[in-house]
């Protein structure tokens, strides 16, 4: 049976990042702060000099929402009201097409 993943905060890996790049050996660091691997302190300093502190943040899970997913109070107003635009004349379309058929019915 395999652990589940451990997670580490953001300021543990960056004091470990800052310790190894002071020039503390990597396996040393690794053992003494429990990791199960010397690579995963390897990835961190990849990470951090790639992206900065930023590469250490951790990332969001699972699929990005959809801007249609926000609830409408989130929405900003110009969005919101194009939204409410385009409703509204799907609706005068549909009222037209309702007259004309009711206009052809009556002939």
């Amino acid at each position: 049976m395999s652990r589940p993943a451990k997670s580490y905060s953001f300021e543990f890996k960056l004091a470990l990042v800052q310790r190894f790049l002071a020039g503390e050996p990597g396996p040393e660091l690794a053992v003494e702060a429990g990791l199960a691997s010397r690579e995963l302190l390897q990835k961190w300093v990849r990470a951090y000099r790639l992206e900065g502190e930023d590469g250490l943040r951790p990332k969001p899970k699972g699929r990005p929402r959809k801007p249609d997913a926000l609830p409408p109070a989130e929405l900003p107003e110009l969005e919101r009201l194009r939204r409410e635009n385009e409703r509204l004349r799907a609706q005068v379309a549909y009222l037209g097409k309702l007259r004309a058929l009711r206009e052809q019915g009556r002939r």
